[in-house]
């Protein structure tokens, strides 16, 4: 119902938006409560392609027979995770994450009551997890709606390339045209259909 909401608003307000949405599929962003995993799949998937990061991530899973638990991860020999594809850095990541989580530093269960700040300030602590991916957390697992991306390269493209950008927008370009062209409170939304538009 918000999606619906929010589509008709965004065509509303902007004309750009408004082309992309009606040559769109529909958005399908959705929240799930799978929070380790996702938090896993954002460390794997950083700086790597998509078919990179799927084939590691596919190993890393298998490897824990489908379902990574931290204490597991904690377990496993640096050396072993390296073997899976991570690279020393990613290994050092995902096991900060599952000490984390086992200490209860991080309070996944909880997540979902806290503001967009809150969040990111949590997620933060976690080495490897940096603005993106808190934002990506927001957005793709908890269906967060007002989320503007501003750090991610297929946002500052897609603006780019719809909006008649000569160069890449930094940060204040992007929430310049999103606050002219009033897509809060559903930023989220509108990056979903500008990365559509650039696939």
């Amino acid at each position: 119902m918000e999606i619906k909401k929010a589509i008709s608003t965004l065509s509303k307000n902007d004309k750009t938006l408004q082309r992309i949405i009606k040559n769109g599929s529909k958005c399908n962003l959705k929240r799930h409560n799978r929070y380790y995993h996702s938090l896993l799949n954002a460390i794997i998937g950083q700086q790597l392609s998509m078919r990179a990061a799927h084939a590691i991530a596919k190993r890393f899973y298998e490897f824990f027979e489908g379902n990574p638990v931290p204490i597991d991860v904690i377990k496993t020999p640096h050396e072993k995770l390296r073997a899976l594809g991570l690279s020393n850095a990613k290994v050092k990541y995902v096991k900060d994450l599952a000490e984390k989580i086992e200490s209860k530093q991080l309070k996944l269960a909880g997540l979902k009551n806290k503001t967009n700040d809150e969040i990111i300030s949590e997620l933060t602590k976690v080495k490897g997890i940096g603005l993106w991916s808190a934002h990506m957390f927001l957005m793709f697992t908890l269906a967060r709606l007002d989320i503007l991306p501003v750090g991610d390269l297929g946002i500052k493209k897609a603006i780019m390339l719809n909006y008649g950008l000569k160069k890449l927008p930094d940060e204040k370009k992007i929430r310049l045209i999103a606050k002219k062209n009033n897509w809060h409170p559903y930023e989220s939304v509108a990056s979903w259909y500008l990365w559509g538009s650039i696939d």
